[in-house]
């Protein structure tokens, strides 16, 4: 489950689950299909490895022309390349830029936003932000689904992104001057992110604002504090979990104790913003609040399910409310979604994003890697949230003018009104 962070809301993820056990066993079974048959030229080599992920393998020794990469396809492939050799204007192209863009090329016709082939580099950046740290400016971006455009969905304190004057709601119009119409939130985000003390152009559309608001922005080494609390009035613990690595179980069960710790009557979980992450660990997290039963559950294309389960010895006995919004996805649909099924909380917000599936990561065993999307996942009371979303118990927009003119965040504030009515029961 991903953004798909950015620095990456599609929920990286994230957006995007990493490997489970029934990850493993699928990229077990992918592995032992992975030597295949010589052929005359690397080029031809690495697309056959790609196409391989799709369709279970070739044959030692010859092609499958059943398959994509059959003796039509190699040939077509290789006049494009001579065609690109002697008609093209240039005469320095890379031969390596060349073929990522067939391994990508396969991968993106899929038509699923989710699957991605990644590149030694991306592939670096990626098990960097999953562990909690990379460059770039400290903000998450998300897409609007109504407007398809990228847009921030949250700025984190202390960042480049808060010292520059980034507000959540701003939408990205141009990158370094140049539009990103068209382009996906993978791509938009790694226009973003950069190295160490390079600065990024930002062109951003913001409410209230007659004329673009134009932002310079220096990247920095982000340490992603992916779990903040905070005391309020009442007896209430407020808990915000920013998405779902590898760091975030330890933060969380640290942050949880501190506040029990201080006696509160409540926890508020806000999961706003959050483009989900790592399955196992929001299934760590919730065997901390569930009552004994399912945490979710996933199924694959050939029907095996996978059960994600809680024994419900750490069952939370005081009042829960959860904050949502339309950016909340994928893992953090996985919490809300438990915790709306099993009654132990109330929802408060907006309907979420609708990422009701899961990738596992692939590797390639030459630096680089391919992100599949494996199987539907389910609440446990078995709903496919997947393109629906989850709808909150409680329902508030959040006034956008209020929380960046004057800071007031209306749909905390109701969070708060629903907490002590449960407390006062």
């Amino acid at each position: 489950m991903e953004n798909e962070n950015i620095e990456n809301n599609v929920p990286v993820s994230e957006p995007a689950s990493k490997d489970t056990e029934a990850d493993k066993m699928l990229k077990r079974r992918f592995i032992s299909g992975m030597l295949i048959g010589a052929l005359c030229a690397m080029f031809v080599f690495f697309a056959g490895a790609i196409f391989f992920i799709l369709t279970n393998g070739v044959h030692a020794g010859g092609q499958n022309e059943n398959g994509v990469l059959n003796s039509e396809t190699v040939k077509k492939v290789k006049m494009l390349e001579n065609l690109v050799d002697t008609n093209y204007y240039k005469d320095d192209v890379d031969k390596s830029t060349e073929a990522e863009g067939i391994y990508k090329g396969l991968i993106e016709s899929l038509g699923d936003p989710y699957s991605v082939y990644y590149t030694a580099d991306e592939l670096e950046e990626l098990k960097a932000v999953t562990k909690g740290v990379y460059y770039g400016i400290g903000a998450y971006v998300g897409m609007d689904q109504e407007k398809n455009v990228p847009v921030i969905t949250g700025i984190m304190e202390g960042s480049p992104a808060a010292d520059s004057g980034l507000m959540e709601g701003d939408i990205i119009a141009e990158v370094n001057k140049e539009s990103i119409q068209g382009l996906t939130l993978d791509e938009v985000v790694a226009k973003i992110k950069g190295e160490k003390g390079t600065s990024v152009h930002l062109t951003l559309i913001r409410d209230g604002s007659v004329d673009n608001v134009e932002v310079d922005v220096i990247r920095n080494e982000i340490q992603v504090p992916t779990v903040t609390t905070e005391l309020l009035k009442d007896g209430i613990g407020y808990l915000k979990i920013s998405e779902f690595d590898e760091i975030t179980t330890d933060q969380f069960t640290e942050g949880l104790a501190e506040l029990r710790a201080s006696g509160i009557k409540g926890l508020m979980i806000d999961l706003r913003s959050n483009p989900g992450g790592n399955l196992v660990t929001v299934c760590d997290i919730a065997r901390q609040l569930l009552p004994k039963g399912n945490i979710v559950y996933t199924v694959d294309r050939e029907g095996n399910k996978q059960d994600y389960t809680c024994d419900g010895t750490r069952q939370i006995d005081i009042p829960v409310v959860v904050l949502i919004n339309q950016y909340s996805a994928s893992a953090s649909e996985i919490l809300a979604g438990a915790i709306k099924d099993y009654g132990i909380g109330k929802l408060v917000g907006v309907k979420t994003f609708g990422k009701g599936i899961v990738q596992s990561v692939f590797d390639l065993n030459d630096g680089t890697a391919v992100k599949l999307t494996v199987s539907d996942y389910y609440t446990p009371n078995g709903y496919n949230i997947h393109g629906i979303g989850i709808e909150p118990d409680v329902e508030v927009e959040l006034d956008i003018e209020k929380a960046q003119r004057d800071k007031i965040d209306n749909q905390k504030e109701k969070a708060i009104e629903v907490m002590k009515e449960l407390i006062d029961k």
